[in-house]
Order: structure tokens, then sequence, then C-alpha cells
């Protein structure tokens, strides 16, 4: 018997495309992996692109930050530009370009011979990401009925925590066998495959009624957010938020984007409707997406430094590791719609940030001693708290949108949860490597004022200048270790707030369940009561 769509809820998807959902969401999650996989990936290789040529690039700490921002920077200052363009042109359009272009970059970084040449092949990928991730969301909606889209994005989700977990396996065992330019090569040949799948697979579909062009919104919103980002960054580096830098460019992109919002409250074709932002159930959502990636991405950056510099395990150690947070997410993340079925998002996503928080406060516990099963605990309620935070969240931003406005609606999701993620790791960094320097300033005393500076950037820094100078640089080693684990202490209690204040602004401004779910679950309950007495 063939598959038809429900009536109402899904006329507007013709049956061919209906019967095909599944398979469509197949290729989206391929397309979503080679995104969230390449970030994964380089987590766990940045330690062997800091080696010296010919192992790695000799990449200092600050071309190892840009090497991941410079992906960051061109990502989210043009992903809701994307976004806005897959509505307006087509959005399988716009996701086969972003994956040819992603491809690419990858090939080319592979490749690269200089770490400048690797941070400007990483902003062609992110330029390509950054027309890919809308896209994906932006499909699913538009392929599924009203009363499967949770799942979907429940499934979704899940492939992020795929993505997460084949990601540092992936670059580990590359990087045992192969040149550190493995790690992005591997994303060619994925690319290939995704583009061949969606050609024949994925319908397009496009805003019915667009309206007219908002360029002069368009380009407050890319010049904002490139400015915000770009100083949220530069402050990450310099460890200091009032430096003149920062303040000229993070303050000049707060007043750009304040400017963007003025100017599409009173424009007649808004390129963002900020009515939507009057939705609990909209702001809510995105304000939970940006405080749990704030404290997420910031303590992942450290986590691999503290899995090979500290403990000692190889690249490939560390993929297994994390393991459990992406594990947690796969197994959980379809699982959330029952949840919010059952007790509503906003206990849900309440409980999800609580639980992040927990986790992030129990890595204080975590020192150089520490059994590996404890870290591999926490990485797991890390995975399993995460995952009944994003889907009901993205469900809810995105179910506050008419379906013909899903590439923009997702732009934001997305737009926020990457500026929340470059502060998590400019601000949370910036707080790790400013507690490292003052913990470890006292080891590296009796070296040079050049090299003590340098040595002092962070515990990679440091092993390195104790490795050049033989059998006398084993004295900085344990001190090394013991500042890192000090300063990672601090910084996961800030994590750890953050993701409190999250889980306040959920408990508050998130819709509860509806009065008519409530209404039905007791009926639910009542039910097989009332069929046992007729019994």
């Amino acid at each position: 018997m063939s598959a038809t769509a429900p009536q109402g809820s899904a006329s507007h998807i013709p049956e061919s495309v209906y019967r095909r959902r599944w398979l469509i969401l197949g290729v989206l999650m391929l397309s979503l992996l080679i995104v969230v996989l390449d970030n994964s990936i380089l987590n766990v290789a940045m330690k062997t692109i800091a080696q010296p040529s010919p192992a790695g690039l000799g990449a200092t700490q600050g071309e190892l930050e840009w090497s991941i921002n410079s992906y960051t920077l061109v990502f989210a200052g043009l992903l809701f530009t994307a976004g806005l363009l897959g509505d307006r042109l087509g959005r399988k359009r716009a996701m086969l370009a972003g994956i040819v272009v992603f491809g690419a970059g990858s090939a080319l970084a592979a490749f690269a011979t200089t770490p400048g040449e690797l941070i400007a092949f990483r902003a062609l990928m992110g330029l390509g990401g950054a027309f890919v991730m809308p896209a994906t969301l932006a499909i699913l909606m538009n392929v599924f009925p009203r009363e499967e889209q949770p799942r979907a994005i429940g499934i979704w989700a899940g492939g992020v925590g795929l993505a997460i977990a084949i990601g540092p396996i992936t670059g580990g065992v590359l990087l045992d066998h192969f040149w550190w330019g493995s790690v992005f090569l591997i994303n060619v040949p994925v690319a290939v495959v995704a583009v061949v799948a969606m050609a024949l697979l994925v319908p397009e579909s496009r805003d019915p009624r667009p309206g007219r062009l908002d360029p002069v919104g368009v380009l407050l919103s890319v010049a904002g957010l490139v400015l915000l980002v770009y100083g949220i960054i530069k402050g990450g580096q310099l460890a200091d938020f009032t430096d003149g830098q920062v303040l000229l460019t993070a303050g000049g992109g707060v007043l750009v984007l304040v400017g963007f919002v003025l100017y599409e409250r009173h424009s007649d074709h808004p390129a963002l409707d900020m009515s939507y932002f009057r939705r609990p159930a909209f702001s809510a959502a995105v304000a939970a997406i940006a405080l749990v990636f704030f404290a997420l991405m910031g303590v992942t950056f450290f986590g691999v430094f503290y899995i090979q510099s500290v403990r000692g395990f190889s690249p490939l150690d560390a993929g297994l590791l994390m393991v459990p947070l992406a594990v947690a997410q796969m197994i959980f993340a379809p699982r959330a719609p029952r949840a919010v079925a059952r007790y509503g998002a906003k206990a849900v996503c309440t409980v999800g940030m609580l639980g992040v928080a927990a986790a992030m406060f129990a890595f204080v516990l975590i020192d150089e001693t520490t059994p590996l099963w404890v870290l591999e605990v926490v990485y797991f309620v890390m995975g399993t708290s995460m995952a009944h935070v994003m889907p009901p969240a993205t469900t809810s931003i995105m179910q506050s949108l008419p379906p013909q406005k899903a590439g923009s609606g997702s732009a934001v999701n997305n737009t926020f949860r990457q500026v929340g993620g470059a502060l998590g790791v400019a601000v949370l960094g910036s707080l790790l490597s400013a507690r490292y320097r003052s913990g470890v300033a006292d080891a590296l005393a009796p070296l040079p004022a050049d090299a003590r500076h340098s040595a002092g950037e962070s515990i990679e820094a440091t092993l390195g200048a104790a490795d050049r100078m033989g059998p006398a640089g084993r004295a900085l080693v344990d001190p090394a270790k013991a500042a890192f684990i000090d300063a990672m202490h601090v910084t996961v209690a800030a994590a750890g707030t953050i993701a409190l204040v999250g889980a306040v602004v959920v408990a508050v401004w998130m819709p509860g369940m509806p009065a008519v779910s409530r209404e039905q679950d007791r009926e639910g309950e009542k039910e097989p009561e009332q069929v046992g007495a007729q019994r």
C-alpha cells in the first residue's frame, strides 16, 4: 500500500515527496555530516597541526584559534543572508552550491603549506557551510507534515551527535596513518556523494511570495555579525575585552545590529520580521540555544588539550574518550519529542539546561589523576542533557514560523548558535588563558622575557618549550599541568553558571504545555481505567 500525505497538515506536500521524505532526511543528514564532522575532526587535529613541519604546520596558538575562527567568522556572518537567499532562489540550489564550495575548500585546506593558507581555505569552507546548514532544516520543514516535524528534527539532531562521534575517531585514525591534511581531504568524497544524492532525491522549495529584496537589511546584518564576531574573537585572543580594537569592532557590530533591528522594524519589506521575537516560543528557544552553545563550545575547546596534553593520550584516544558525549545525543535526541509531548517543551528544556550546568560543574572534580570512567560519565550526562535542549528548542523556533520562511528561521537558529559558540570559545578561552598564564608564571620566571611570554600562551606552548630545553625542561611539566587544571576548574565554573542562566531563561519565558495537550494527556490516562471498568 502506498503512503499518502495526511489530509490538512501535509496538504502542501506532494505525494511523491511525502513517500520519500525519510530518504530525503538521510540526504540532509549526510550533508550536515560533512559540516559538523569537519569541525569535530579539527579539534582532534589541532595538536598535530601545531607541530613543526613536516609533521604539522608549526601553527602558533593564535594561528590555531584562527583556523577555527576564520570558519566561524564567515559562517556566522553569512548564515542569515544564506538562509534568505535559499528562501528566495531555492533551498536545494543553495545547498548544492554550498556543498560544492565546502568540498573545494576542504581539498585546498588539505594541501595548505602555511598556517595562513589553512586559515584562508577554512574561511572558504565557512562560506560553503553557511549555505548548507540553514537549508537542511528549511527543506526538512517543507517535506514533513507538522505532526512529524518534532521526530524528524530529533533524528536530525541525533545526526549531529553521530558526526560528533565519528569526527574525533575518524580524525584519530587518519592522524595515526596519514598526514594532517587527510582530516580535510576526507570531506571530498562525502561531498561528492551528498551532491549526487541531493540532485536525485531532494525537491526544490522556495518562498512563493518572497516580496521585494531588502539589500540594506542584508548588508547591515552581514556587517553587524562580522564585526561582532570578529570583536569577540579578538577579545579572546588578547584576553582583554577592554582593548581598543575589541571595543571598536565588537561595539561597532552591536551598533550596526541595533541599526539593523530599527531598520527592519520600520521596513515594509523586512529581511527579518522582528515580530517573531515577540513570540516567547521563538525568543526563549533562541536564547537557550545561544547559551547552551556558549557553555559547550568553550568546554569542548579545552577538553582536547586536557585529554592530550595533561593526560598524554593520542588523538585517536581523545576521539574515543569523547564518544559518550555523542552517543548520548544519538540515543536521546530522537526520543526527546516523546518527553516534550508528555511534559512540555518548557519542562524538558529546563531540566536539560540544568543537566548541562551539572555536567559543567562536575568538571571541577576532575584533575590529572581522575579515573577515566568519571570523565566518561560526565560526557554522557552532558550529551544526554543537550539532547533534551536542542531538538525541543529547534522545533519551537521552526514551528513558530510559516513554512515559506523556514530558511530565514533556520538561519536565525544557527546564527545565534554560532554567535553563542564564538562567544564561548572567546570568553571562556580568554579566561582559561589568563588564569593559566598567571598560574604558570612562577615556573617560567627563569626563562628569558621573550621565551617566557611565548611559553605562557598555553599548556602546549609550555610543554613545547620544556621539550626544547631537554632535561632542564622537565621542571616545567608538572607546574604546567597543575596550572592548566586550575584554569580549567575556573573556566567550567563560569560555563556552568552560564548554563544555569539558560535554565532560568527557559523556565521563565518558554511557553509550557498547551492546555489542550494536558487535557488530552489526562484523557489518555483515564481511558485504560474506563476500559477496565467496562470489562
